[in-house]
């Protein structure tokens, strides 16, 4: 029994040695929630498209032109055996592409049967944001032709972020209308 007795007390000893020298765990802060988008740059100005609503973003392929179609229709590009529509994003909107080629960018949209690559100036990749620090509206040097599209934004370290619905895009009657009047 003095041999049981003796290794509990061995235990019982190196548990309160362990409970001394143990460091308290870090502060614990309230958990936030994040909203996260894909950044893109439309005409000069940061814009956000929420992750869900962009299945990828491309490198701009080669395109092959469609006959009467709008402007704004760039064409059709082969990718992965699926044809792919492409739209000039800023020209639906009365603008042209700035910047590189090499910078710009696809985004793909696919949803409810829509499969459209938006031919945009560049691509940030994912933004997260607090999702208390979201505004239903902003104001800022904007064309009038993109505001209808938007639906809030964020505000981070000096600079706007406004949020695009690309779903009031794909569901827009001139969008759906590619053919050349």
């Amino acid at each position: 029994m003095a041999l049981e007795q003796t290794a509990f007390d061995a235990l019982k000893s190196l548990a309160q040695l362990s409970l001394k020298k143990a460091q308290s765990l870090p502060e614990q802060h309230e958990a936030t929630t994040q909203w996260s988008g894909v950044g893109f740059s439309l005409m000069g100005v940061d814009m956000l498209v929420p992750l869900g609503s962009v299945s990828e973003m491309l490198e701009v392929p080669t395109l092959s032109q469609l006959p009467s179609v709008q402007s704004w229709v760039k064409g059709v590009a082969n990718v992965r055996g699926r044809l792919l529509p492409v739209f000039d994003l800023p020209a639906f909107f009365g603008g042209v592409l700035t910047g590189r080629r090499k910078e710009q960018r696809l985004l793909v949209l696919e949803h409810m049967g829509l499969y459209a690559g938006l031919w945009v100036d560049r691509v940030y990749g994912i933004k997260s944001f607090d999702l208390d620090a979201r505004v239903d509206s902003m104001s800022g040097d904007i064309a009038h032709s993109v505001q209808d599209f938007l639906i809030g934004g964020f505000h981070d370290d000096q600079q706007n972020w406004y949020i695009f619905d690309l779903m009031s895009l794909a569901a827009h009657e001139r969008f759906q209308n590619v053919a050349a009047n």
